[in-house]
């Protein structure tokens, strides 16, 4: 080896630390050691990134309430890959989601009026903060990849007449079509890609208080097959689409999907408030061609203690990626002081934001969800292949990564409740030894 990188989490004082190999913790002389063993002839997926979402409420806490430069310095921690963490995806909701200052789409029309022509299509609402974020995201990361979701068709094509709960009207397939093309064109005009589209957030989630839209797997593989991949195949763009994007509960709905709309699907984008990520899998072994992408999940206060919350991203985000996952993207990049702001109506939110912006004081801290991320992050870097890693003990996690520059990298959670020693085994003879604390987390980057 030609260089180790080592960053440390062994509680809520001690987040994120670089380390020398002499700094970790020796192990322990005659106690045996945890094998974990690399093999980079069994290869898996590669990574598009990681990352969170500039909703309305995050856009504007860091656009409009921090000064210049603390806007500066947080876009540089969250974005840079040599200064920060280097986040490379943003999944960005298209028009109002929970998190808003107010329901919009970007065509909303009195009552009773209709406008299938999207004649008043319209993103000026995303001028103001999300898109100027975007930009400066990219500056400092050009890897940067945008997703976008919406949480809600215009109130005017639903059967709710309303951003809030209905159903697409069948007669208005085509104009929500043309209002993803919309969407993608208007963003492009102002120097961002977007990526990949799923065509609603949480179809199976009609909430009677924020924006919603139920759409059954029938519908969406409809939607798609004969009005999505259609519309941006008139137009010119190559945008991916993902299917489903809701929990790990409901694999059928996918499956149903794929089966009904494969050609037009370039994957499924998964969420993890319900089952298990092995859902992840399942799916892909009927479908190995598609992509699988972890596209949100938010800590909160439903997991209030430091210990188990960070734990639970850290022993989730290593099985999202160990069952095929290309990204792992948490929700609000950043909420206040009261995991706010929501749209109104919505009542207490309970979500936590990867930094929070005190609306009061001004001021900026980093959540537990930013250091969780940054274990990542900061060495699994875009277009890292996974590779097979296996501990002798469940309890000691493990995911490895081999970069675009030969380099190594793996992330390793005690999930156990003692002291473990670990023997990694990273590459020929070369091996690491230390000891890891339990719930402690140890990310290697090796350099040959």
């Amino acid at each position: 080896m030609q260089e180790l990188t080592i960053y440390e989490s062994l509680g809520e004082r001690e987040l994120f630390i670089k380390k020398s190999p002499q700094e970790l913790t020796p192990a322990d002389i005659g106690v045996e050691a945890v094998r974990v063993v690399l093999d980079e002839t069994r290869t898996f997926q590669e990574m598009d990134g990681f990352g969170a979402s500039f909703t309305d409420s995050a856009a504007f806490l860091m656009n409009q309430i921090l000064n210049e430069e603390q806007q500066a310095e947080v876009m540089q921690r969250l974005f840079d890959p040599n200064e920060g963490i280097g986040l490379s995806v943003v999944r960005n909701p298209m028009g109002a989601s929970d998190y808003a200052r107010e329901m919009y789409s970007y065509d909303d029309l009195p009552q009773g009026e209709t406008d299938p022509a999207l004649n008043r299509f319209s993103i000026a609402h995303d001028e103001q903060d999300i898109i100027p974020l975007l930009r400066q995201a990219v500056k400092w990361n050009p890897e940067l990849k945008l997703m976008a979701s919406p949480w809600s068709a215009p109130g005017w094509m639903k059967t709710s007449g309303s951003m809030i709960g209905g159903e697409l009207k069948r007669e208005y397939y085509e104009a929500y079509a043309e209002y993803f093309v919309r969407y993608i064109q208007a963003y492009a005009e102002n120097g961002l890609q977007i990526y990949a589209v799923t065509p609603q957030n949480e179809p199976l989630f009609v909430p009677g208080h924020y924006p919603g839209m139920l759409m059954l797997p029938e519908v969406q593989s409809e939607f798609i097959k004969d009005f999505l991949k259609p519309a941006f195949r008139r137009n010119g763009i190559s945008t991916k689409i993902l299917c489903y994007d809701h929990n790990w509960d409901k694999p059928e709905y996918p499956l149903t999907v794929l089966n009904q709309a494969e050609e037009e699907v370039d994957g499924v984008a998964w969420h993890w408030y319900g089952g298990q990520a092995s859902a992840q899998s399942e799916v892909s072994r009927a479908f190995p061609a598609k992509e699988v992408h972890f596209t949100e999940g938010s800590g909160g206060e439903w997991i209030p203690a430091f210990e188990p919350a960070f734990s639970n991203v850290f022993r989730t985000g290593i099985e999202i990626l160990r069952n095929h996952s290309k990204s792992f993207v948490l929700w609000n990049m950043a909420l206040d002081e009261n995991n706010g702001p929501v749209v109104p109506g919505f009542g207490r939110s309970t979500c936590r934001g990867i930094v929070t912006v005190n609306q009061q004081t001004r001021e900026l801290t980093y959540t537990l969800d930013y250091y969780a991320l940054a274990h990542f992050s900061k060495i699994i870097r875009p277009k890292a292949v996974r590779i097979h890693s296996d501990s002798s003990v469940d309890h000691i996690r493990s995911v490895a990564f081999k970069n675009t520059d030969d380099s190594i990298a793996v992330v390793l959670f005690n999930d156990g409740e003692g002291v473990e020693n670990v023997s990694l085994r990273l590459r020929g003879e070369a091996e690491l030894s230390f000891s890891m604390a339990p719930k402690s987390a140890i990310s290697i980057k090796a350099a040959f």
